[in-house]
C-alpha cells in the first residue's frame, strides 16, 4: 500500500507527518480522492455503508456536534456498541476538533458516573442497550445526553460540509480509559499520529493488513485492541471492517465468519477457549480466514495447537496496552513461536529491568518496559500516575517478561494484583469490596487462577463472620452478588472459605501468598 500524501517513515521507523494536519483526513476523506468512494467500508448483519457514505456522514456528524455547542477541545463521551455510527461519532468529532472518549461499555452506574465527572465531557451519546446504567448515571452526574438514535436523527439534517480542524502531530486526538490499581479508570491521552502510527508499524508492516482483506473483530471497539483491528487498520488500508454489536460467543463469531467471509480474524484467548470446544462438536468454515490474532492476556500454547489442528490456521499473540494504543511485541506469520509474545514491533523498543531499572540477564524476569511513538502523552487528571507510569519517554507496562534464548518474550504474570479477565483489566479491590456487603462476609481477597484453559479468571478467598456458615448455597449468593453489582466478567469463578487471610505487620492482604 502507498502511504497517504504528506505522510512518510524514516529508517528507523519514525513517523513523518505534516506540521499542521488531521488524522480524520488519511483515514476517510482520501479514499475517496483514491477512487474507492463505492467499495464497502462497513458491514453488518442489517446494512452495509460504502467509503462515500461514510466520509458524508462523519461530516454530519462534526457539522452536529458542533451545531450541538461542542467546541474544538471538548470531550465526547461515547458509550456505543459496535455499529457504523461508533465511525461516525469518533471520526466526526475528529474532523470537527472535538475530542472523542469511548469508554467500556461493560461498566455499571456508579462507573459511569465517575467517567462523566472526571472527563468534564460536554455530551454523552449511548446507545439505548446502555440506558439502563447510562441514565442512573446521568442522574448523579448531570450532562447534556442523547441516545445514538437521536443523534442519527440530528446528524441527517446537519451540512455534509465540514473543513478538518488542523492541529500537531504531537496534540490531544482522542482518550482511551484504563483501569487503575484501584479500580478508578484512568483517561489516557492519545495523540494525532498515534493511530498513523499503529496502523502502520503493527498492521501493515507485521501483520499485512492491505486493501483486498476483511477484517472482523470479535474484540470490541472499545478496547485499544479492537479499536484497531476493527476500525483504523481496514480504513487505513481501504479495506473492509465487519461490525456486530452482539456479545461474541462461538455461534455469532462463525456465524460472521461463514457469512462475510473475513480474511482476518481478532479474537481473545478467552473466546479462542470456548470456540475450540464448540469446533470439537461440529467442523465450521474458516477457509476465507488466513489469519487469526490474540491479544488482551496470554495465549497458552495448547490453544495455538489445538486451533492449528482444527481450522487450519495459527494464532498470531502479542501484547499491547490502551497506553501504546495496540500491539507492540508480536508474533507473525513469518516468525512466530507458541506461548511467547514474540518480538517487538518494529519502530517499537522493548527493554526488561529489575526493580533499579537496571536490564536483566537474558532468561530472567523483570517489569517490561516500552518506547513508542503511539504512546499516550499523559493520563487525564493524575500526574502522579503519569509520572509514575510514563517516564523519560519510557512505558512501565506493569507486567514481568523474560526472554528466551532466542529473544522472544514470554510472559511472566501482573506486576502488580491486577488481573485481566477476557482481555479485560479487573481490579481485585473493587471485587473484594463488593464481597464484603454481603452480610456473611468479613474479609474477602481476590487473585487470578487459571481456568481449564489455562486463563486467568478471579477466585475469592473469603473469611467469614462469626456463626455464618459456608456452602454452595452461600457461594451462589456471593457470585451473583458481583454479577449483578460489578460488570459481568468480575465475578468470582471461585470462592475458597479460609479461617484469615495472609497479612503484612500494617494489615495489607498478601495476595502473593494466596497465589502461591
Amino acid at each position: 500500500m502507498t502511504l497517504p500524501a504528506g505522510i512518510s517513515f524514516s529508517a528507523n521507523q519514525r513517523v513523518v507527518l505534516p506540521a499542521r494536519f488531521n488524522v480524520a483526513v488519511p483515514f476517510i476523506d482520501r479514499h475517496l480522492a483514491e477512487g474507492r468512494g463505492n467499495k464497502l467500508a462497513i458491514r453488518t448483519l442489517s446494512e452495509d455503508v460504502t467509503y462515500v457514505q461514510l466520509a458524508e456522514r462523519v461530516n454530519r456528524t462534526g457539522s452536529a456536534l458542533l451545531a450541538l455547542g461542542l467546541k474544538p477541545g471538548d470531550r465526547l463521551m461515547m458509550v456505543v456498541k459496535d455499529c457504523p455510527g461508533f465511525f461516525y461519532l469518533f471520526w466526526g468529532a475528529i474532523k470537527a476538533g472535538i475530542v472523542p472518549v469511548p469508554p467500556n461499555t461493560l461498566l455499571r452506574a456508579a462507573d459511569y458516573a465517575y467517567l462523566f465527572e472526571d472527563s468534564g465531557c460536554g455530551l454523552v451519546v449511548y446507545s439505548q442497550e446502555f440506558a439502563a446504567e447510562i441514565e442512573p448515571a446521568l442522574k448523579q452526574v448531570p450532562v447534556k445526553a442523547l441516545t445514538v438514535d437521536a443523534f442519527l436523527a440530528k446528524m441527517a439534517s446537519a451540512s455534509d460540509q465540514l473543513e478538518a480542524r488542523l492541529a500537531a502531530p504531537t496534540d490531544d486526538c482522542f482518550w482511551l480509559y484504563s483501569s487503575g490499581s484501584t479500580g478508578r479508570p484512568k483517561g489516557a491521552v492519545h495523540l494525532q499520529r498515534d493511530m498513523v502510527v499503529t496502523s502502520e508499524l503493527y498492521g501493515v508492516r507485521v501483520l499485512g493488513v492491505r486493501e483486498s482483506d476483511v477484517s472482523y473483530s470479535a474484540a470490541k471497539l472499545f478496547f485499544a485492541y479492537g479499536l484497531g483491528n476493527g476500525m483504523t487498520f481496514p480504513l487505513w488500508t481501504g479495506g473492509t471492517a465487519i461490525l456486530d454489536d452482539r456479545r461474541p460467543t462461538p455461534d455469532t463469531t462463525f456465524e460472521i465468519i461463514e457469512r462475510f467471509k473475513p480474511t482476518l480474524y481478532y479474537g481473545v484467548p478467552a473466546l479462542y477457549a470456548p470456540q475450540l470446544v464448540a469446533l470439537d462438536k461440529a467442523r465450521r468454515d474458516f477457509s476465507s480466514v488466513r489469519a487469526c490474532v490474540s491479544a488482551g492476556e496470554a495465549l497458552p500454547a495448547e490453544i495455538f495447537r489445538r486451533w492449528k489442528e482444527k481450522t487450519g490456521t495459527i494464532i498470531l499473540d502479542g501484547i499491547g496496552s490502551t497506553e501504546a494504543l495496540h500491539i507492540f511485541i508480536a508474533n507473525s506469520l513469518a516468525d512466530h513461536r507458541p506461548g511467547t509474545s514474540g518480538r517487538p514491533v518494529p519502530g517499537y523498543e522493548a527493554q526488561i529491568l529489575d526493580e533499579h531499572r537496571k536490564p536483566v540477564a537474558k532468561g530472567e524476569s523483570g517489569r517490561l518496559w516500552i518506547r513508542a511513538e503511539s504512546a499516550a502523552k499523559y493520563y487525564w487528571n493524575k500526574p502522579e500516575k503519569t509520572a509514575e507510569t510514563m517516564v523519560d519517554g519510557w512505558l512501565n507496562t506493569g507486567d514481568t517478561y523474560r526472554q528466551d534464548e532466542d529473544g522472544y518474550f514470554i510472559y511472566d504474570g501482573r506486576s502488580d494484583d491486577m488481573l485481566k479477565v477476557g482481555g479485560i483489566w479487573c481490579s481485585p479491590v473493587e471485587i473484594e469490596n463488593c464481597l464484603i456487603g454481603h452480610t456473611a462476609v468479613l474479609e474477602a481477597a481476590i487473585v487470578g487462577q487459571a481456568d481449564e484453559n489455562e486463563l486467568v479468571k478471579p477466585k475469592a478467598y473469603v473469611v467469614l463472620k462469626p456463626g455464618q456458615d459456608a456452602g454452595e448455597s452461600l457461594t451462589t449468593e456471593l457470585m451473583s452478588l458481583c454479577r449483578s453489582t460489578l460488570a459481568p466478567y468480575k465475578y468470582p469463578r471461585w470462592v475458597e472459605y479460609v479461617p484469615e487471610l495472609p497479612k503484612t505487620a500494617t494489615g495489607k492482604i498478601q495476595r502473593f501468598k494466596l497465589r502461591a
